[in-house]
């Protein structure tokens, strides 16, 4: 047996803290979580010296929802670079042409065109920006506790916690409660250019919107003239067990922004969805938008081929396949955990682990990362643990991570016992 090449772990870390973030580095020392990425594959992750494997059931929000380094993702690639590069952005592009076509195709409702972006907020900032346009108006209606990314329009969006340390608010931008048809009613005005809401706010918990929710919510829109911007980053290409996530609640948006998954993980792609009535604000200007790198002709082949990859019914059947198991593995450990794990917040495989406090989700993260399973809590709401593994594990790799999850609610009630 060879035996691993020695890491210093210690040079990782400071190296980390002195030249990207000190303060992350500070925030998993304190956390007890000494790990540095090394190897990873399918979907697995490895400490930087091999010493340390978790089952990645975070997969960087949804980034990861194919595994590491998928094989027919890789080939996508390889084949690529063989002839490709970025390409420029100002010329015509059969490669963007055709990614753009195969998303019109599989997108819910009339959305025949695509605009790329490299960035989930990027593409929002671009949502936010035609609707803006497209209706004279200014005003923004987003949920608390959401999350659309970091730039300037999808910061204004978003959670306070995010926008509040970098200046005063952005004006034309509120706020309702997700799920609140009636407070919707009310915020919604004559100004309103838009309402922008993720299929499932990832960040806020994974709360599981009512049947009737997102139907009220394009009612009112309708009503009020306003646009009604679905933000599928997370929850697109399968997550839910449908290719994407507004599908579950048979409502078509006027704008649909995808991310994360897009990129198969290897290299990054956007895409904003638009109803062909709001790209007629490029008309007067077709450069009055850009984006360098959005839409790279090398990335098109990989975006395509995550596309087909995600689309095939065998493929969403097994993703509602392995939904169920996780459904009636959890109620198996709400039974046995009954202090601590109050139930699983579930549509298909984007899930919430829901716990009575707020302290328990940041412990959970721990005792899970001890037990071999990366699952973090979600930060506008630290009741509940974020879990979304890959799509295309096996029933028996389900089985393990629910297994070790079982090890991290033992550990996490000696904690509770203790604290308590």
């Amino acid at each position: 047996m060879t035996d691993r090449p020695a890491v210093d772990r210690r040079g990782i870390f400071d190296l980390f803290a002195r030249h990207v973030s000190p303060g992350k580095v500070a925030f998993f020392e304190r956390a007890g979580i000494d790990f540095a990425l090394g190897r990873r594959e399918g979907p697995y992750l490895w400490d930087a010296d091999g010493g340390h494997r978790l089952i990645d059931c975070h997969c960087n929000g949804g980034v990861f929802n194919l595994g590491h380094r998928n094989p027919d993702v890789l080939n996508a690639l390889s084949r690529s670079l063989e002839e490709l590069d970025i390409g420029n952005h100002h010329l015509i592009s059969p490669r963007r042409a055709e990614l753009a076509a195969k998303l019109a195709a599989s997108a819910p409702g009339d959305l025949p065109f695509a605009v790329f972006g490299v960035s989930g907020g990027e593409a929002v900032d671009l949502a936010i920006k035609v609707a803006r346009a497209y209706t004279g108006r200014a005003g923004i209606v987003s949920a608390f506790g959401g999350y659309h990314g970091h730039t300037g329009l999808a910061l204004a969006a978003g959670d306070a916690k995010y926008r509040t340390p970098f200046g005063p608010p952005t004006p034309g931008f509120s706020q309702v409660e997700f799920g609140d048809g009636q407070a919707l009613e009310v915020a919604l005005n004559a100004d309103t250019a838009a309402v922008i809401l993720e299929t499932v706010p990832a960040t806020l918990g994974m709360p599981i919107a009512a049947p009737d929710y997102f139907p009220r919510v394009r009612e009112l829109c309708d009503a009020a003239g306003a646009v009604l911007i679905i933000d599928e980053v997370q929850a697109g290409l399968g997550r839910t067990g449908r290719l994407w996530g507004i599908e579950h609640y048979g409502v078509e948006p006027d704008i649909m922004v995808i991310g994360k998954g897009l990129s198969g993980g290897v290299y990054p792609m956007t895409a904003t969805l638009l109803r062909r009535e709001l790209e007629q604000v490029f008309h007067a200007d077709p450069f009055i938008h850009i984006s360098t790198f959005g839409g790279a002709e090398v990335g098109c082949p990989v975006a395509l081929r995550v596309l087909e990859l995600s689309s095939e019914p065998a493929f969403l059947g097994h993703v509602g396949d392995l939904a169920e198991a996780f459904a009636a593995g959890f109620e198996q450990l709400r039974r046995r955990h009954p202090g601590v794990l109050v139930g699983l917040r579930q549509l298909g495989l984007m899930m919430g682990i829901e716990l009575a406090d707020a302290a328990l989700g940041p412990a959970l993260s721990k005792t899970a990362f001890d037990a071999g399973v990366l699952a973090v809590y979600a930060y506008n709401d630290p009741r509940v643990v974020q879990l979304l593994p890959p799509l295309n594990i096996d029933l028996t790799l389900a089985q393990e991570v629910l297994s070790r999850l079982d090890e991290a609610l033992s550990a996490l009630e000696r904690i509770a016992g203790a604290r308590g």
